[in-house]
């Protein structure tokens, strides 16, 4: 008998991930026995500032991907867009499922859209992406920051913290507060994170037999989707201390990939988007980086690393 040790966060989101590539994979394998390691990452710890000033997505990490390297686990279970470009030595993600909604969700108690909203509405949010898209179709709002869990968020919104908040679709939709969701923005008002919406399974690269366990996951068209989109954030060298976006679909027999890099207070969005065959999504989303980079994107990224 099999038995595959899982690392996770203990955010209930983290959870249901968690479980469900669990139940996933006891579908496939009816002796498979796993185990679910529940571990603490410092950005679950540090509630109360921005990621941007406290190191960016990899702080949700960290910690798991210490446990695979030193034994305790098999695999970690990552929301693709909290993944930092660069692995450590001797890891890898070779796994990533098929994509939830990858848009962006604006909920409100009393306010049914973004256009809306009233003059001077506040509106939380703890990311620079979704801030400087917001004030650049809506300059006279109020952006707060908003940290915690899923949970956490709308406790703050029905506790009258604010008038709206923004969050990305696939966490309500996973928890069960579909419902919550007032509309969708849709990509030509808000572009989403970079692999929004993705799971991936990360695991050490030597591992052959687990990895051999977990390739049954795989969602190929998911995949070339994130390889594109993290080819533009890695060329861009991008994390949350700027306000990078980008997202790819699969149109037919090409690959399409829009992208945006922007100043935080939205006074200054670049785009740029570029199609061509998906055996090529990799070297795509670099090319659009390069040219996102020609039209001044790269003295928007200077910018923002400066304040």
């Amino acid at each position: 008998m099999t038995t595959l040790r899982i690392a996770t966060r203990k955010s209930p989101l983290a959870l249901w991930q968690t479980y469900n590539i669990r139940d996933s994979l006891c579908q496939i394998y009816p002796n498979l026995q796993v185990e679910v390691i529940e571990m603490l990452t410092k950005g679950d710890k540090i509630l109360d500032t921005p990621l941007a000033k406290i190191g960016g997505k990899g702080l949700f990490v960290k910690e798991l991907e210490q446990g695979i390297l030193a034994g305790e686990a098999d695999i970690a279970v990552h929301s693709m867009k909290d993944v930092p470009v660069e692995f450590p030595k001797g890891l890898t993600i070779s796994v990533v499922m098929q994509r939830e909604e990858p848009c962006d969700a604006f909920v409100s108690n009393n306010y049914p859209s973004l256009t809306s909203l009233p003059k001077g509405a506040i509106v939380g949010t703890a990311s620079l992406r979704r801030q400087c898209q917001l004030l650049a179709v809506r300059p006279d709002l109020q952006i707060k920051p908003l940290r915690g869990n899923v949970g956490t968020r709308l406790g703050k919104l029905d506790n009258g913290e604010f008038d709206a908040i923004v969050l990305a679709a696939a966490g309500l939709k996973r928890l069960g507060f579909g419902e919550r969701i007032q509309e969708l923005i849709q990509p030509h008002i808000m572009l989403p994170a970079i692999a929004q919406g993705a799971i991936g399974i990360e695991h050490r690269e030597d591992d052959a037999n687990t990895c051999e366990l977990i390739n049954k996951l795989i969602d190929i068209p998911t995949q070339q989707c994130v390889m594109a989109e993290r080819a533009l954030n890695a060329k861009l060298e991008g994390g949350c201390q700027v306000p990078i976006a980008g997202h790819a679909t699969i149109e037919t027999n090409e690959i399409k990939i829009q992208g945006l890099v922007g100043d935080v207070d939205g006074s200054e969005i670049i785009k740029a988007e570029i199609k061509g065959p998906i055996e090529s999504s990799t070297k795509l989303g670099t090319t659009l980086a390069e040219q996102l980079l020609e039209r001044g994107a790269k003295r928007l990224l200077q910018k923002c690393q400066n304040l």
